[in-house]
């Protein structure tokens, strides 16, 4: 069950060239969005994220969205560029490069992060996102 859940993960993610802004920022995007990976969801999904030591929580599927929707405030363009996913049983540990514009940049910011999905009866459950990636290993118990 767990590289099933490693496939999961990667299912979800879009192409390292793809804008993902507009798929949370467009109603009608985030819809087909949604619908496609409803059935991946577990009713009680937690998202949550570590950011200079808070820890902020958002839930359910708009959760989700709301968290994105707050990450992508100050971007006019992003996109992550998964680097490698790691089997934990009920867990994935993703690392990624994201890549990031604000209005009037000509380049893109980038930087390194790491999240970690947990899964419950073969359906997501939660997703902790993490700016330093010390802090996701730290989280899953294996401390660099």
């Amino acid at each position: 069950m767990s590289q099933e859940n490693v496939e999961i993960v990667r299912g979800l993610m879009v192409g390292p060239d793809v804008d993902i802004a507009p798929l949370f920022r467009d109603d009608d995007a985030w819809r087909a969005l949604v619908a496609g990976v409803a059935d991946l969801i577990h009713p009680d999904f937690e998202c949550a994220s570590t950011l200079l030591g808070i820890e902020t929580k958002y839930v359910g599927v708009e959760g989700f969205r709301a968290f994105w929707l707050d990450w992508l405030a100050p971007w006019e363009s992003y996109r992550t560029e998964t680097e490698e996913t790691t089997d934990l049983g009920d867990e994935v540990l993703q690392f990624a490069t994201e890549f990031g514009r604000r209005p009037g940049a000509t380049a893109e910011a980038r930087g390194d992060n790491a999240s970690v999905w947990t899964f419950r009866e073969g359906k997501l459950i939660r997703f902790h996102g993490y700016s330093a990636r010390a802090e996701a290993l730290k989280a899953v118990g294996l401390e660099e």
